[in-house]
């Protein structure tokens, strides 16, 4: 029996954005509670896809629904979504406690309550006793840890993590890997992640969703994909 409406984390109908002569074009479903791995060839429109969902990209058609609402229209920080880029995206001169701490409040009134959710966000992802250091003195791997921590304090539904392994070395990778399993197990919340390997679709997933060309050209079951040999983009992407 397919998923019923009310339990769709994620709707995007009929969605188009475009640009720079380039139509996307997104109608997907996504399920409360899962991890979807979001993939494609570079410029595929993997990032349009997370950043229309974010509300960092106002899409030119269609409508966008995130827990039974259509969002349409409301700011990045007023949708029920957390974001973890590439890059971190963290304050340099600002110690590890602090940029943790803008998840809760951005203007940092941060009483003893606040202090101790980030103290405890902090714990969680491994970082106790960091509090103090600034990013620039932190590995890459303890610098996801902290953009991690930060959407922890969020508490939202929504997890959208676009290459965030990408800077990783192999070591690293398995390690977050397991951690962001870990705290998806404890949060049951739902995860979009962006990646280019075959390895993290089979580590982290539940379900995919691959882009060609700006189109959903498969959104599917983990097992069901890994199976594609028909279809020249995704058995390329597979190595097969």
């Amino acid at each position: 029996m397919p998923p019923l409406e009310t339990d769709m984390a994620i709707r995007l109908r009929d969605v188009l954005v475009q640009f720079s002569g380039a139509k996307l074009q997104f109608d997907c479903a996504i399920p409360k509670g899962g991890i979807v791995a979001v993939t494609g060839a570079s410029g595929s429109g993997k990032s349009t896809l997370l950043n229309v969902i974010a509300g960092f990209e106002t899409p030119d058609a269609g409508t966008v629904e995130i827990l039974g609402e259509n969002v349409l229209g409301r700011d990045p920080a007023e949708r029920p979504v957390s974001v973890i880029f590439q890059e971190h995206n963290l304050f340099s001169h600002l110690n590890v406690l602090t940029n943790v701490g803008l998840g809760i409040d951005p203007s940092l009134k941060l009483g003893v309550k606040e202090r101790g959710k980030v103290a405890a966000a902090l714990m969680r992802v491994g970082l106790d006793g960091f509090g103090k250091r600034l990013p620039p003195t932190l590995s890459g791997g303890e610098r996801q840890r902290v953009a991690l921590a930060r959407a922890l304090v969020r508490r939202k539904p929504i997890l959208l993590l676009d290459e965030p392994f990408a800077a990783l070395d192999p070591g690293l990778r398995s390690g977050m890997s397991d951690l962001l399993l870990d705290l998806h197990r404890q949060e049951q919340n739902t995860i979009l992640v962006i990646t280019h390997h075959p390895d993290d679709v089979r580590r982290l997933a539940d379900s995919v969703i691959f882009l060609d060309q700006g189109r959903i050209l498969l959104h599917e079951p983990k097992a069901q994909f890994l199976d594609h040999t028909a279809i020249a983009a995704v058995a390329r992407f597979l190595g097969k």
